[in-house]
């Protein structure tokens, strides 16, 4: 398999690579990354050929696609900071609706054999936190967020072009994804540098409001079996069935790091700050098989002790977060 993989700096994106490889060392993975602020050249092998480029560049993408003979697309290019789309929501609109477009676009004039695009769990809008539902793939789309919305937008643009013009299509919504190579504004690695140096760890006023957990490996399991297995036109839920709220994550880092609860620090919840989000996964379980294999506890321990090992991969990150979490008013 020959496979252009966008966004491959990012933190899916470089697991995605780094799994791959070790699992199909004979394929050939082209990397394509813009670079933003949460790119890092330094997350994918130095041995994978790079190329810089946005997805939204037709010009460029078709020439990658061309020159190297992929036919195989893994989209995992985004926006996907919910507080970053509240401050330039207009980002999200370019870059993850069209981007996405164009690089449909690019594939479809490529005649590609797959393209596979990575989506989110919250494309489907938020849950109460009383209630037993869960979110299947056919659960309305109620985007609530900037981010939300700019991913379900290209969701459609996904399923429409496989409906319109015969591409083979696949999507995957994931739940919250953890794990290494992740940038330190999101929540665990937010956590976790932030008590490695006894910095406070800001906690959204609605500490009760749940996620699902989901390791960065175990998706990547997902995907490999989603484009060696699955269905064109076909989506898939991908989640673990394990809920924490955000104190029950503080706390599991607190408790790895050996620092105290005093570093819990509540800061006012940003605009639209959803409830909850729970997948059914039944359809890609039944269907391909597929089982989450890393627990919460053996995951959440293992990323803890990756960022407090790698600090020369995140300190130089720190300071490009745009974003104040503990800045809402």
């Amino acid at each position: 398999m020959r496979l252009l993989v966008t966004g491959a700096a990012g933190f899916i994106g470089s697991n995605f690579v780094r799994y791959w490889l070790d699992r199909h060392p004979h394929d050939h993975v082209v990397a394509y990354d813009l670079l933003t602020y949460a790119g890092n050249r330094d997350s994918v092998p130095d041995e994978v050929p790079f190329v810089q480029g946005d997805i939204g560049d037709l010009e460029l993408t078709s020439r990658t696609l061309a020159e190297h003979e992929a036919d195989v697309i893994v989209n995992f290019a985004a926006e996907s900071h919910n507080s970053l789309a509240v401050l330039d929501p207009g980002l999200f609109a370019r870059t993850n609706v069209l981007g996405t477009q164009l690089l449909l676009e690019a594939a479809r004039a490529a005649d590609v054999s797959r393209f596979h695009h990575i989506s989110t769990c919250e494309v489907y809008g938020d849950l109460a936190l009383d209630t037993d539902e869960m979110f299947t793939e056919e659960s309305p789309y109620r985007p609530r967020t900037p981010y939300n919305a700019s991913k379900a937008a290209a969701d459609h643009y996904v399923r429409s072009y496989h409906q319109t013009y015969g591409l083979p299509t696949t999507i995957t919504n994931c739940s919250n994804n953890y794990g290494p190579f992740q940038f330190p504004e999101k929540v665990i690695p937010l956590f976790v540098t932030s008590a490695l140096d006894d910095r406070p760890l800001p906690l959204y006023a609605s500490t009760a409001n749940r996620r699902e957990w989901l390791h960065v490996l175990d998706h990547c399991r997902a995907i490999e079996l989603v484009l060696n297995r699955g269905g064109p036109g076909e989506t898939y839920n991908v989640g673990s069935g394990v809920e924490k709220s955000i104190e029950e994550v503080a706390d599991a880092v607190l408790e790895h790091t050996g620092k105290p609860a005093s570093l819990k620090t509540i800061v006012p919840d940003r605009p639209g700050h959803d409830r909850r989000y729970l997948l059914d996964s039944s359809k890609i379980r039944n269907e391909l098989g597929w089982r989450d294999e890393i627990a919460w506890d053996d995951g959440i321990a293992q990323t803890v002790q990756w960022y407090a090992d790698r600090r020369d991969w995140w300190e130089p990150l720190r300071d490009r977060a745009p974003v104040d979490e503990a800045a809402w008013r």
